[in-house]
């Protein structure tokens, strides 16, 4: 007895917590590369599930005894429907998930505090909490209804193009939208007594909102996207947390609403694109349809072979592999490291190239090489490679297409002039794996397949790889 009123008690609850953000924060700092990923993960799961605890401990959190049982049951469900979804997904799809687990959260806030409007939360709760819980229902509606959009968009259940109403009238409609969530928020704050009325007006409000806003972005600009929807979860649980009083959520929700904020910042430079100018929409559409050996700009491509392709990388000095999202779909990332280790047996010196965005969300890339065992001092982020382009003697280009597009450079016009790039097209010869002449994300044509020193040799990545190691092992 002495024992259960000691864990409830308030001094160790807060230092549950205190131990609670500790291991988040330090689980968090594992993340910074990928030999220490797998244990920042784990040590942050422990610091969540302390806090959990911790949480169920606290006298008069819930209304009445079932609400445990209701609590353990939801626990329950979650876990038998995440670990195994979490444990098959492939990694190409782990975007997709991502964008799913985080609408979660953003949906959680909201449904909280519907319920804790429900209880009269409205009546006798000072105004400055009743302000964070209607910010943190606002904002964390917005999320889930937006998520949803950004994963049916990902998982190609939704065109990847961007839609939206004719000329202003999106705006319009946007605007409206919000006009009615805050008028409905500053009405509950107000003391009315329809409270049902106006909180569902709020959820409802938001979640078009959410959907309007998310649906004129195109399929290129979903890594951003998720992203930000990120930050509003973190900021929409912070919201709440300070309303409900609740420390862990408070932490746990600027941690990730400051470090979604950052990331987000951080690929919209990658990209050259405002945050503004990517949540109005409008590029990176659905991937074009593929054309013949001709491609959109009048050129020809050279195509190669396996064999000649073996031998350029067998004879060359320095040989630098471009991995993009097309190796990703391929899965070809083990294959790609065992060309990677024949041609070291010759003496060759191979680099990888990362660019920011180079999968669907960043630090894709460089998870898929490490599940490869792809030794993580072989990775050179762009920044650090494009410099070595100019003396590397062949770049091979793995299904990437924008990230490797010189018009960027070279074409004011182009809808991606001033992304910056790999800037493989300096490299002495360029070697592109592609599955046909399909244009990117950006959906636009890419001149370095025209190049003179360019050849490309089409079909499935990982079979490529596979016989170009064949090839390179046979000399």
């Amino acid at each position: 007895m002495i024992a259960t009123v000691f864990l409830q008690t308030t001094n160790f609850i807060d230092a549950a917590y205190i131990v609670a953000f500790a291991l988040l924060i330090y689980g968090m700092t594992g993340l910074t590369g990928p030999r220490t990923a797998v244990r920042g993960n784990k040590i942050a799961a422990v610091g969540m599930a302390i806090a959990v605890v911790a949480t169920l401990l606290r006298k008069g959190e819930f209304h009445g005894s079932g609400t445990v049982w209701l609590i353990i049951l939801g626990v329950a469900i979650g876990t038998a429907v995440g670990v195994p979804a979490a444990r098959r997904v492939h990694m190409t799809a782990m975007p997709q998930m991502v964008a799913m687990f985080n609408g979660v959260g953003g949906g959680a806030v909201a449904l909280i505090a519907w319920v804790e409007y429900r209880h009269g939360f409205g009546g006798g709760y000072p105004l400055r909490v009743e302000i964070f819980e209607l910010f943190g229902a606002i904002v964390g509606s917005i999320s889930f209804w937006g998520s949803n959009i950004a994963f049916g968009k990902l998982q190609e259940i939704l065109p990847g193009h961007p839609i939206k109403a004719p000329g202003s009238i999106q705006t319009v409609i946007n605007l409206v939208l919000l006009l009615i969530c805050v008028a409905s928020a500053v009405i509950l704050c107000a003391g009315t007594h329809s409270q049902a009325l106006f909180i569902l007006g709020i959820l409802v409000a938001a979640a078009i909102l959410g959907n309007m806003v998310v649906l004129p972005i195109g399929g290129a600009d979903m890594p951003v996207v998720i992203s930000l929807l990120n930050a509003f979860t973190g900021l929409s649980a912070a919201a709440t947390g300070v309303a409900l009083s609740n420390p862990v959520m408070i932490v746990a929700g600027m941690i990730v609403g400051a470090s979604g904020t950052i990331l987000t910042n951080l690929m919209a430079k990658a990209m050259n694109r405002s945050v503004p100018a990517i949540v109005a929409g409008g590029f990176g559409g659905a991937v074009a349809a593929p054309v013949g050996a001709a491609g959109a700009t009048g050129g020809t491509v050279r195509t190669t072979s396996a064999q000649d392709v073996a031998i350029q990388l067998s004879y060359a000095r320095l040989v630098v592999i471009a991995p993009g999202y097309g190796m990703a779909v391929a899965q070809a990332q083990h294959a790609v490291r065992e060309l990677e280790v024949a041609l070291e047996q010759k003496g060759v010196e191979v680099k990888y190239a990362i660019h920011p965005v180079a999968g669907r969300m960043p630090g894709h890339m460089n998870v898929l090489l490490a599940e490869a065992n792809v030794p993580y001092d072989l990775l050179r982020e762009m920044d650090d490679i494009n410099p070595e382009f100019s003396r590397t003697d062949v770049t091979l280009v793995i299904g990437a297409n924008d990230v490797t597009n010189p018009a960027a450079k070279n074409e004011p016009g182009s809808p991606i002039y001033g992304m910056p790039i790999l800037e493989v097209d300096k490299s002495a010869a360029v070697v592109v794996l592609k599955r046909s002449m399909a244009s990117g994300f950006a959906g636009i044509d890419n001149p370095l397949f025209y190049e003179p020193k360019t050849s490309l040799l089409f079909g499935d990545a990982k079979t490529s790889v596979s016989e170009i190691t064949a090839e390179v092992q046979a000399l």
